[in-house]
């Protein structure tokens, strides 16, 4: 294992909370992240999914995936303040070994790759539909 490892932090924030405080927790825990002399290398917001099981009365959840490099130091400060912030109701933070995360594509990338690839129908009728029409003719 000669790669340096680095963490991903996920986390779920109550589905009560509006876009803007999810995009504030996302600054907050960055910025905890960068005061303790860590790299966030990715951070992506994954929406809003049910649950496996119901936790504290909510059935679903905004899930936000952190990653970042560091000494191993900073996940005790984060999931402190994760833990006393009453908008996340679940965290995990996982050592991972391999090739770094590359950042996701942004979404205006993606919609324009989206509008060129378009399916096209195929409306000819195959030869068993003729050979079977042929056939009632007669």
């Amino acid at each position: 294992m000669s790669e340096k490892p680095y963490y991903e932090t996920m986390y779920i924030l109550r589905p009560d909370i509006p876009e803007e405080e999810v995009d504030s927790h996302l600054k907050k825990y960055t910025e905890i992240l960068e005061k303790s002399g860590t790299e966030v290398l990715d951070s992506q917001m994954r929406g809003k999914r049910r649950l496996a099981y119901p936790i504290t009365k909510h059935k679903e959840g905004v899930y936000v995936q952190l990653s970042h490099n560091g000494n191993g130091q900073q996940v005790a400060t984060l999931e402190r303040a994760m833990r006393l912030s009453e908008d996340v109701i679940r965290y995990l933070t996982v050592k991972q070994y391999g090739p770094l995360p590359t950042p996701k594509a942004t979404s205006k990338e993606d919609e324009t790759e989206k509008e060129e690839v378009k399916p096209t129908e195929d409306k000819t009728e195959s030869p068993a539909k003729e050979e079977k029409q042929e056939d009632s003719k007669e």
